[in-house]
């Protein structure tokens, strides 16, 4: 018999600041630390047996939580809700798999978060903050399964198939009866993905963009000395979504860096900022007319348009017309990849942050109903990098995975890449994925020279 999580013995929360090298920009704020949410869960199964599971995610506030708060108060509110959910994770009974037990509490628990006020974080923040518990809870099935994770998302060790989660578009001929995760993952996952690297809005392009306070730490600064260094072929290009102009030069002069360097593919990230399909349409019709070039290599658009969209339901069927459109902040969860769908989204950019299960799950709904993946990066170092390039193997992406953190702060995972060295630095483009080994997702924590700070909370039964 499968085993059967029967309930969370102990939980231990650390907070791990890091700073960044060099800013990153989101939407109308700039990001240069960031704390990380590391959980280590212990869990019992129905037979008894025992296992700890380790789950990270960077708790991205300007991201997570944009608004006109002061940056303190909101990332006291992340810190604080974390906390929260460690208590109801302890209190939580769903005796099953991972899959089973995290949707139980996604149904049961996660409702109470959804109306946001000025003191309390909104829906995708707490999502963010449920992560590091979820990604743990499926670690540690691993290690009581004594399996790598991803294994386990088969009829073999899930009671109920996929129509217990999940509901059909209205209007598909997909029925979800009978069918289980593995179906729709890669049963074969690559060891090596094609990195992509993003150009932030304040990065510098070239050499007169240099203002002397550029770190001087042996990591490349200028765009090109990354594309050499690295290899790359696929750059991410931050735009504002305010400034028509702007933006287009930007794709351009990006774009011409590229094809000079050999890069193959580009996308577009217009920062939630867009109101009008109109916007963006303007940009991707002045690019072809003016640079076809470039813009044939742009593979995707990823979400220019606001968070909500229950609050702008837009229809952006005309964006989606000319490159394919894929839904990021707004895909909480399968149900909003649907009514994106509905919309006219044609992809969705998975995110580990928005917790394991969730991610399985909507991918699951979006290959069903015919939808292109990405997997997206939250500029994840450390310990968060490996669910996250692991979901990018076994979904099967577009094309590759988002990887940033070795741009933003490759020191902050040293004692991980002292295991994993593959993970931490691209290569020939791609990162690798050949060392992660064993039960769980494969961290191998125990080969980790890390010291953790004293825990921000310790919960045991």
């Amino acid at each position: 018999m499968p085993p059967r999580i029967q309930e969370i013995t102990r939980l231990t929360l650390y907070f791990l600041p890091v700073q960044t090298r060099v800013p990153l920009k989101f939407g109308a704020e700039t990001l240069t630390s960031v704390t990380c949410a590391r959980v280590a869960m212990g869990v019992v199964d129905t037979a008894g047996n025992r296992a700890t599971g380790w789950g990270e995610t960077p708790l991205s506030v300007q991201w997570a939580w944009p608004g006109s708060e002061p940056y303190e108060v909101r990332h006291a509110g992340m810190k604080c809700c974390c906390e929260q959910m460690a208590m109801e994770w302890l209190n939580f009974k769903q005796p099953g798999h991972a899959i089973e037990f995290g949707w139980g509490f996604h149904e049961q628990i996660m409702s109470g978060f959804r109306e946001a006020t000025p003191a309390k974080p909104p829906y995708l923040a707490a999502l963010v903050c449920n992560s590091p518990f979820d990604l743990a809870l499926h670690d540690a099935y691993g290690r009581l399964a004594s399996r790598p994770v991803y294994e386990t998302y088969s009829k073999d060790f899930l009671e109920s198939d996929l129509s217990r989660y999940l509901a059909p578009a209205k209007d598909s001929a997909v029925a979800f009866e009978g069918l289980f995760p593995s179906e729709f993952l890669e049963q074969a996952p690559a060891e090596k993905l094609p990195a992509w690297h993003l150009v932030g809005g304040l990065d510098p392009l070239d050499a007169t963009e240099l203002t002397g306070s550029e770190p001087n730490d042996g990591e490349p600064v200028l765009l090109t000395d990354w594309i050499r260094r690295d290899g790359l072929k696929c750059l991410k290009v931050k735009l504002r979504g305010t400034d028509a102009e702007w933006d287009y030069s930007r794709l351009l002069r990006v774009g011409r860096i590229g094809l000079k360097e050999g890069v193959d593919h580009f996308s577009a990230d217009f920062n939630c900022t867009v109101h009008q399909p109109e916007y963006v349409n303007e940009v991707l019709d002045r690019l072809r007319s003016e640079q076809e070039t470039v813009y044939d290599r742009i593979l995707y658009v990823e979400q220019p348009f606001p968070y909500e969209l229950e609050e702008h339901p837009i229809d952006v069927h005309s964006v989606s017309e000319r490159k394919p459109l894929f839904l990021d902040e707004s895909a909480h969860d399968w149900r909003q990849v649907r009514f994106g769908r509905e919309l006219g989204w044609t992809g969705v950019a998975l995110k580990t942050c928005k917790t394991q299960t969730g991610a399985i799950l909507s991918a699951c709904w979006a290959k069903a109903h015919r939808m292109a993946l990405m997997v997206q990066d939250l500029t994840n170092p450390m310990l968060a990098q490996i669910p996250h390039v692991l979901l990018a193997a076994h979904a099967g992406t577009i094309m590759g995975v988002e990887t940033n953190g070795m741009q933003f702060y490759p020191a902050a995972s040293i004692p991980e890449a002292q295991v994993h060295p593959g993970l931490y630095r691209r290569r020939n483009g791609c990162v690798d994925l050949a060392t992660l080994a064993g039960p769980g997702f494969g961290y191998r924590v125990e080969e980790m020279k890390r010291e953790l700070p004293a825990p921000a909370l310790s919960l045991a039964k």
